[in-house]
């Protein structure tokens, strides 16, 4: 037992004895009074607590306020037992707040209400006692003021065992559903989502609606300790957008569903936060084409420059995504396609040239004005390059593979 919960429990058995403070057998003579209406009393506390927060309580579950009835009626018995002397067994009153603490947060049951049915559970106990002692009009003040005392320092120990173990068993449940939700993640990354009864799973586990849009976003961290992930995940929260994130084999990766706009605009709202390398991919099939997804996301996000913070979509950068998909394509593609280029003294110049051509459809004069040299120039090293490659810019196939090899060199 943690040395919170011995506290709590010492000063539950420390109550135990105040409650018979400052006459015992008075005050437990007191609330022999109202002993025999516990259900009755416990029913005026539910019916209370259901007419303030009844639909609150349904939300939550439909069978929560049954719950919350049969609760009422444990606990005023177990309270009453113990505050008229019948039962001295407070380590099972103790028990018992502390289960109802732990049931309600894996109710998920916001801990204000459970607070506040502790509060009116107290003050209809009182309220019951004081319309007792009026009617049989034999309790002594000092009797009554020793049963309230007792009655309110037992909320103030109820508060703290429950406060106690409903903190314990949220945080308990929250990492169970992490863990769960990240051992899904993986699941669908290893492409497990194509299974019809996986991919159901999947979606209830990470509240994803059969009908939502599934996008998977990759997030490359190139230096240690930065949170690249934070500042990604709270822009998505921000705009509504539900994501769920997990780290493999040192990438982070997140599912975000939801009512989401098209690749582009993400990649919008994403770029400004960026401080690694990000990437978009939609998956078409939600669920079940989340690991196709996450493998075109992370191509894309490898596209980038190391150490440049940026978000790019996948669709944006398709050529450099179908190059990097095989390492033995891009060296033949350089090669064969720029020939001698790459050995002679100007190469740079030349290439800065050829993706100034490729940039205006082979046209001399618009390179040039990019270039800000004379079209005659232009001219000069386009026959260079022609030359030293062995291909032509007016040729379509020469054009295209050109295209992919100045793309390929620069990734």
């Amino acid at each position: 037992m943690s040395r919170a919960s011995e506290s709590a429990s010492e000063r539950a058995h420390a109550t135990a004895a105040s409650w018979t403070d400052p006459e015992p057998d008075a005050v437990a003579r007191a609330w022999r009074l109202v002993l025999h209406r516990a259900d009755e009393i416990a029913d005026v506390i539910s019916s209370r607590l259901l007419a303030k927060d009844l639909d609150a309580y349904r939300t939550i579950s439909p069978h929560l306020p049954d719950d919350v009835r049969h609760s009422c009626r444990e606990h005023i018995r177990r309270g009453l037992q113990n505050l008229s002397g019948v039962s001295t067994d407070t380590a099972t009153a103790v028990e018992l707040w502390r289960e109802t603490g732990r049931r309600r947060a894996r109710q998920g049951v916001p801990l204000e209400l459970v607070l506040n049915a502790y509060t009116m559970g107290a003050r209809v106990l009182w309220e019951a006692l004081t319309e007792t002692a009026t009617t049989h009009g034999h309790v002594p003040d000092a009797d009554l003021l020793g049963a309230a005392r007792g009655v309110w320092a037992n909320l103030d120990v109820q508060n703290a065992v429950l406060i106690e173990a409903y903190h314990r068993e949220r945080d308990r449940v929250q990492r169970r559903d992490q863990q769960r939700q990240q051992t899904v993640l993986d699941g669908l990354v290893d492409g497990r989502g194509g299974d019809p009864s996986y991919a159901a799973g999947a979606r209830a586990a990470l509240g994803v609606a059969a009908d939502h849009a599934v996008s998977c976003v990759v997030v490359l961290a190139d230096g240690e300790g930065a949170d690249v992930v934070g500042p990604v995940e709270d822009r998505l929260d921000r705009q509504g957008l539900v994501s769920h994130w997990h780290v493999r084999s040192g990438v982070a990766y997140g599912l975000v569903s939801g009512a989401l706009p098209d690749e582009a605009v993400l990649v919008e709202m994403l770029a400004p936060v960026a401080t690694g390398r990000v990437a978009v991919a939609g998956s078409a099939g939600g669920v079940a084409g989340f690991g196709t997804a996450f493998q075109l996301a992370l191509r894309a996000a490898e596209t980038l420059p190391s150490g440049q913070a940026g978000a790019v979509g996948v669709t944006d950068r398709l050529p450099e995504v179908l190059l990097a998909g095989d390492s033995h394509v891009t060296p033949l593609l350089v090669a064969e396609a720029f020939g001698d280029l790459l050995a002679h003294p100007q190469a740079d110049t030349l290439l800065t040239t050829l993706r100034a051509l490729l940039a205006h459809d082979g046209s001399p004069t618009h390179a040039a004005e990019e270039l800000y040299c004379h079209r005659n120039t232009v001219i000069y090293r386009l026959k260079q390059i022609e030359r030293l490659t062995g291909r032509q810019l007016t040729e379509p196939r020469d054009k295209m593979l050109l295209w992919l090899a100045v793309t390929a060199h620069a990734a």
